[in-house]
């Protein structure tokens, strides 16, 4: 999977920043909630317009300070929140224009190699976001044989998650794994390399692990819906995604409740027009990075942008959304 490596690797410059801001217009003033505020790059950007104000969210507390120098500074106009984006309907009180999401990993999480993100790292196996309630050591020691190939297999999209959890177990059986480079050498030792790869031997399982301590897909998808859910008519929501299997989930979410969903199947009745709809037609086009951005911040090359317009029609939960990618929930809400 060619996305991989960036999602573990993304830097904190906030991505297709123009772009984002284009889709975004802040030149019209309005109301926006930055939903993964990182390094703050799209919420500064936004905030140079005097007639917008933002409400910014990270669940990790490493920029709250950040975070508060801008609260300072906007009184106003801007207020923060550690909390995961998933609960962004316990923060809003008003519908919005736009929201914003970028799922990419910052350079502030990936370059302190205490937190484990980095396969590069000799120090604890934590991989937390923030507000998480287990680390990778914990899952890389507690979960069976079994939890751990579905984990490293559905999550990371790695062929030999079988032989790579399995040698987890046999290792720990042994000696408890504490650190990012006694499980990089698992790895490393479990996979069949007989060519050069531009892919670390960790990378996908690493990707994994990190999507499963920090359930990535359960907060992606209740973060989509809880959002939709406080959009004004005509209001966007705005995801920059990073590997495949976060664009899709993106991609299912904003084609199937779009004006004009295509009909499953031929043999079956074509979906009454008049049906309400989460958002106005959406157009399946991918914005990438341009080949300027990608010269001057590398990790971008692998960046997805798509967005989608609310519609005037009531909101409605999307039970089929859940149901759909259930399995990647189902993995996610492991007992460690």
């Amino acid at each position: 999977m060619k996305t991989i490596t960036s999602s573990l690797e993304t830097s904190h410059f906030p991505v297709m920043l123009n772009e984002v801001i284009k889709i975004s217009s802040p030149h019209k003033g309005g109301f926006f909630v930055d939903c993964t505020f990182g390094g703050g790059g799209y919420s500064k950007s936004i905030l140079k317009y005097p007639k917008t104000k933002i409400i910014g969210i990270d669940r990790d507390k490493s920029v709250t300070s950040n975070a508060k120098k801008l609260e300072k500074k906007f009184k106003n106009r801007f207020k923060f929140f550690q909390v995961k984006f998933s609960q962004i309907d316990k923060i809003l009180k008003e519908k919005v224009d736009t929201i914003i999401f970028d799922l990419g990993l910052s350079s502030l999480q990936l370059k302190n190699l205490s937190r484990g993100f980095s396969f590069h790292s000799k120090d604890e196996l934590d991989m937390t976001m923030g507000l998480s309630d287990f680390s990778a050591k914990e899952a890389v020691n507690n979960l069976g044989e079994i939890q751990l190939k579905y984990i490293i297999k559905i999550l990371g999209e790695e062929k030999e998650a079988k032989i790579i959890a399995k040698n987890i177990v046999k290792a720990r059986s042994d000696k408890k794994i504490t650190k990012v480079d006694e499980l990089v050498k698992i790895i490393e030792k479990s996979k069949k390399i007989k060519f050069p790869s531009k892919i670390n031997p960790s990378t996908k399982t690493f990707q994994a692990l990190r999507i499963f301590v920090n359930k990535e897909i359960t907060e992606l998808i209740n973060g989509m819906v809880n959002a939709t859910k406080y959009l004004k008519p005509g209001g966007k929501i705005v995801i920059v995604t990073f590997h495949s299997i976060e664009d899709k989930i993106v991609k299912f979410f904003f084609k199937n409740f779009s004006k004009n969903k295509s009909n499953p199947s031929r043999y079956l009745p074509e979906e009454n027009s008049d049906n309400p709809a989460l958002f106005e037609n959406y157009i399946n086009k991918i914005i990438k990075p341009s080949k300027k951005e990608i010269r001057n911040n590398n990790p971008s090359r692998s960046a997805k942008l798509r967005f989608a317009v609310r519609s005037k029609d009531n909101f409605f939960y999307p039970k089929i959304f859940f149901q759909k990618f259930n399995k990647y929930l189902r993995i996610e809400a492991y007992n460690v």
